[in-house]
């Protein structure tokens, strides 16, 4: 009986396939992964799946403990604000005001960074110089600060707040790829693609691209990072997103002065921004890690 196959074909798994092999090892990478997919996946779904309005007052059930303490209620699994709402339905709900927003806010700065920077780095010259200088005293600015800056001069609000954590995260991704484009210019392998006849762009997509994603995507997550922070951050100075909207920094600022008699209505949305600050970065670090090792082996 003739064989199909007569020799043992070895197979080699794709690039993908072993960033997720790498990726997978840590288990605390792994748990991260998990909470940044819960986290994306509430911040799309929430308006489903909370249990009561972000915004419907209950007059009848002020400052409710959460479900766990002697005076809570089950209806309500982590208690009510000052004005009867359900604490759990609003973290929801902020859920995609403050991190699927920072997730929005930092594809929409990659894009346009990632652009810039590739198209600076083939520059030379008055205009690189000058794009240097310019990114210096940018990035020389606290990101915070500059969004406040660029928040009161647009006026407060959440699509203001947006654009402004935008406009501050575009230089960061600028700069690295900038810098990353450029070192991978001066390698020999970018030499031999140019003696083939390849062109700058095309060098840039098949050659250069792959070999800095691991710096673009820690670069991401750490943008993201910042973005969550500053989202919550402007809210909580009240120049974010406006009454009532359940962004958590703005729930934050809400719940300080009832700190003393309801304390949830503080740490809740603290352990929340935490929890999603936590989850990006273990995310980003993994993701660092494993593109690593593949490149590596």
């Amino acid at each position: 009986m003739a064989r199909n196959r007569i020799y043992q074909e070895e197979e080699f798994p794709s690039p993908l396939v072993q960033s997720w092999h790498y990726f997978r090892q840590n288990k605390v990478v792994m748990f991260g992964f998990g909470s940044f997919v819960f986290l994306f996946l509430l911040a799309i779904f929430s308006p489903v799946l909370t249990p009561y309005s972000s915004f419907e007052n209950n007059l009848d059930h002020l400052l409710v403990p959460p479900a766990w303490d002697v005076n809570g209620d089950v209806s309500f699994l982590l208690g009510t604000d000052n004005l009867g709402r359900d604490m759990l339905s609003r973290l929801m709900h902020g859920a995609s005001l403050t991190f699927g927003l920072s997730f929005v806010v930092v594809i929409i700065s990659l894009l346009i960074g990632v652009f810039i920077g590739s198209i600076s780095a083939l520059t030379t010259g008055i205009k690189s110089i000058f794009l240097n200088h310019f990114l210096d005293v940018i990035l020389s600015i606290p990101s915070l600060l500059l969004a406040i800056i660029i928040v009161a001069i647009l006026g407060p609000g959440l699509g203001n707040t947006l654009w402004a954590i935008v406009l501050v995260l575009i230089p960061q991704f600028v700069h690295i790829t900038k810098n990353a484009v450029k070192d991978e210019f001066s390698k020999d392998y970018v030499l031999a693609s140019r003696l083939d006849g390849a062109n700058s762009f095309r060098i840039l997509s098949y050659s250069i691209f792959p070999n800095i994603i691991e710096k673009i995507i820690r670069q991401a997550t750490l943008a993201q990072s910042a973005a969550i922070l500053d989202i919550a951050a402007l809210g909580f100075l009240g120049l974010g997103a406006p009454i009532p909207l359940p962004e958590w920094g703005a729930m934050l600022s809400n719940g300080l002065d009832l700190f003393y008699i309801a304390p949830w209505t503080v740490y809740l949305p603290g352990l929340a921004i935490l929890f999603s600050v936590v989850a990006t970065n273990l995310v980003g670090e993994g993701m660092r890690h494993a593109l690593k090792q593949s490149k590596e082996n």
